[in-house]
């Protein structure tokens, strides 16, 4: 069993008291960790006044776990809590599992995003659990007068075996409250799991199926008010004047204003910031009349010129939205241009331009993507109620703490009078990590003096920004006369930032390795997309990886499989971000399984693997020709995401990831003209439909006792190059640009 410290020196981690009418809370640190550094060590505080997370044991054994990041339909709200009740050693259909509210007082890292809620909270909740079981069994030795050593426990209840006695955690768990917290505990071998690495069914799926109201667009409450936005329909301009005096008398209309997000000078922070810090405001009494409401007022707009940004906390600084009306033309253009150029070096190992001047044979290939709307069900919206002295507001957000430091700041106010209350959120895929909707929806409840619930429209969603950036690579590969790979080389960027991970595969495996980055600035607001970076530059690379296979008349599953021999055996350089042995795992997975091996007449099929979030994800797309159209019939996942925690609610992410990769790269693009966002609802943006989705996607996990990596977005890069690799053996067309259905 492994040994985990509850606490150092005087700066605990773990703290219980007696619930009123008998019980036991444990307050922990949720996610603080349990493996701390001595530089670590010594920024936490002398004494943790304020305990950082709790859970519950009624007197009647019901065992209560909070869940205090926000659930965005990674089911975390059920895998979290799994983590202590394993621990714990409780039956779970005894556990509750609530959602805890945004208080950076009491939670650290209430947030989203990263796909690191499992893999950081893995150790501190498990340790959790761990303790409340160990001081339970405590409590019953005192009782009954015997060791601690002679108890055991199984589904919430203590037994001592010699004299056939048992007791339910209930009895005694006011007891336990007051004993000391040990040093240290034990925690559980893998082998002895019973709830982790078993499927447990979502927590709030009887209320999601049933229709419940749990999402932000479902909330509202008495005397609340529709608020509704007209923002430029251009990046580079900005409002000019506008008429409503018309619009006022429109049936159920309260308002109409013209608003800043901002005070004066003002910093920003760089999940509350959009291009249109300035709009009208538009507030009524229903949804409807406030629609009709905004296609009335009259709106002039000019070209807003250059705009300067200063930014506060994570990626502080400055950020310059340049003078510019922008076109997808243009772009495409200047990135040409940039990828032709020396640019910034980021890596480079042995002797690139030797080898390429020594070549025998250069393949080079040009890739590209567009940009992305994350177009979420349901599009963003935020109930607010803000008054003089305190902010309180309701909806669906990645980062509620970011943004109740935003709220705070903006209304001089003390965070302790910015109260932030969760829902669970119909999609975020990163949008939801940027929070200006939240800002905007409190600005408007202060003015108007009301309640109020912001709803963008589709197309206000569409066309507001915070969009995946457009992208550009070159890549190019040196062949000697034997067909040996003997140079690589990677030049990378996009509008407004680069997609280069310099140091993950193929660097390690190439001895002469060279990687150079470039950006060009907009005015285009973009943020996270579903696996920031990687979802374009997985597609790229292994749709080169590919064609280099092909150029040398090597396999595409060999010619991998080599390259990471060699960077397992003799890895070039040092920081090589990847463990070569797990990223060939997973391609050994997906070649048994697939039968890679094995011909199968009429099916045209593609492979792909790729790293991010820490975890590993090997493809094989299977295409067939069904009445002269192509189909994807199949597809072959092997992951290694270390211990899966609930293979249900991992297989649904991993399939989501799945279908959502393959809709993204064959249909879905925004495209520009003089700053204005081409596409505004579905019926231009496309997105997969069920008839394109595959048949059938089977998923096998690499098993082994690694703690848990992300999960989240993983799955969605690998896909892509998958799926173009799929399509040139269907086709005999290499696809180059996303999205492929139109390249």
């Amino acid at each position: 069993m492994t040994k985990q410290k509850t606490y150092m020196g005087r700066r605990s981690f773990i703290k219980t008291s007696v619930l009123s009418g008998g019980g036991m809370m444990v307050a922990f640190s949720w996610l603080a960790s349990c493996n701390l550094t001595t530089d670590q060590i010594k920024t936490l505080p002398k004494e943790w006044f304020k305990i950082n997370g709790f859970l519950k044991i009624g007197e009647n054994g019901l065992v209560t776990i909070m869940s205090p990041n926000p659930e965005i339909g990674q089911n975390i709200k059920t895998s979290m809590p799994m983590l202590v009740a394993e621990e714990l050693d409780v039956d779970w259909k005894d556990v509750i599992v609530e959602q805890a509210p945004l208080n950076t007082d009491i939670f650290q890292r209430q947030i989203a995003g990263g796909s690191n809620s499992i893999s950081s909270s893995w150790m501190p909740l498990r340790m959790a659990g761990a303790t409340a079981r160990f001081m339970l069994i405590v409590a019953a030795a005192k009782k009954w007068g015997i060791s601690a050593d002679e108890i055991t426990t199984k589904s919430g209840e203590l037994y001592h075996k010699a004299s056939d006695r048992k007791i339910g955690y209930g009895d005694v768990a006011s007891s336990a409250a007051q004993l000391k917290v040990p040093k240290e505990v034990s925690l559980k071998d893998i082998s002895g799991f019973t709830i982790i690495g078993t499927s447990r069914k979502n927590v709030d799926g009887k209320k999601i199926v049933t229709g419940q109201p749990l999402f932000g667009i479902d909330y509202k409450e008495e005397g609340m008010l529709i608020a509704m936005l007209i923002h430029p329909p251009a990046f580079g301009m900005k409002l000019k004047s506008f008429d409503a005096s018309s619009t006022k008398k429109m049936p159920g209309i309260v308002d109409v204003f013209e608003f800043n997000n901002y005070k004066e000078n003002q910093s920003k922070g760089s999940f509350d910031l959009s291009a249109h810090t300035t709009q009208i405001a538009v507030v009524g009494n229903s949804t409807w009349e406030v629609i009709q409401a905004k296609k009335a007022v009259k709106v002039e707009w000019e070209e807003s010129g250059e705009v300067t940004h200063e930014i506060r906390g994570w990626g502080g600084g400055k950020r310059i939205f340049p003078s510019k009306l922008e076109s997808t033309q243009d772009h495409l253009k200047q990135m040409e241009e940039m990828s032709l150029k020396k640019q910034k070096v980021v890596r480079k190992d042995g002797d690139p331009k030797r080898a390429f001047k020594n070549a025998d044979r250069i393949l080079e290939r040009t890739y590209t993507c567009p940009f992305l709307a994350h177009n979420t069900m349901e599009p963003m919206n935020f109930f607010a109620d803000v008054t003089e002295n305190f902010a309180r507001l309701v909806g669906p957000i990645q980062t509620p703490e970011f943004m109740e430091a935003a709220i705070a700041d903006r209304f001089n106010l003390s965070k302790e009078n910015v109260d932030i209350m969760m829902t669970r959120m119909g999609g975020g895929f990163g949008r939801r990590l940027y929070g200006h909707f939240m800002l905007e929806t409190a600005v408007i409840s202060k003015k108007v003096k009301s309640p109020i619930k912001l709803i963008y429209t589709r197309e206000d969603d569409m066309t507001s920004g915070t969009y995946r950036p457009s992208y550009h690579v070159r890549y190019r590969a040196a062949v000697d006369k034997n067909n040996n790979v003997t140079a690589f080389h990677v030049r990378a960027g996009g509008v407004p930032e680069s997609p280069l991970y310099a140091n993950r595969f193929p660097a390690g495996a190439i001895e002469n390795y060279l990687a150079e980055s470039w950006t060009i600035k907009s005015n285009i607001t973009t943020g996270a997309f579903r696996a920031p970076r990687s979802n374009f530059i997985a597609s790229a690379e292994q749709s080169f990886l590919d064609e280099l296979s092909e150029f040398i008349d090597k396999d595409p599953m060999d010619f991998r499989l080599e390259l990471f021999e060699k960077a397992i055996n003799n890895p070039i350089g040092k920081q090589n971000d990847y463990d070569a042995s797990r990223y060939a795992g997973v391609l050994k997975l997906v070649k048994e399984k697939s039968g890679w091996d094995t011909d199968k007449p009429g099916v045209s099929r593609g492979l792909a693997a790729y790293f991010c979030h820490k975890s590993y994800v090997a493809n094989v797309v299977d295409i067939v020709n069904k009445d002269g159209k192509q189909v994807i019939d199949k597809v072959y996942c092997a992951v290694d995401c270390g211990i899966v925690v609930n293979p249900d609610s991992a297989k649904n992410l991993i399939e989501g990831g799945t279908v959502d990769g393959i809709g993204h790269s064959m249909y879905s693009q925004i495209t520009f003209k003089d700053g204005t966002p081409e596409q505004d609802n579905f019926n231009g943006y496309r997105l997969i439909r069920h008839s394109e989705s595959p048949k059938n996607i089977e998923i096998y996990f690499v098993e082994n006792s690694i703690d848990p990596t992300g999960l989240g977005e993983p799955p969605f890069p690998p896909v892509m190059g998958a799926l173009a690799n799929a399509l040139y053996k269907a086709s005999g067309k290499r696809h180059y640009n996303q999205p492929f259905s139109v390249s």
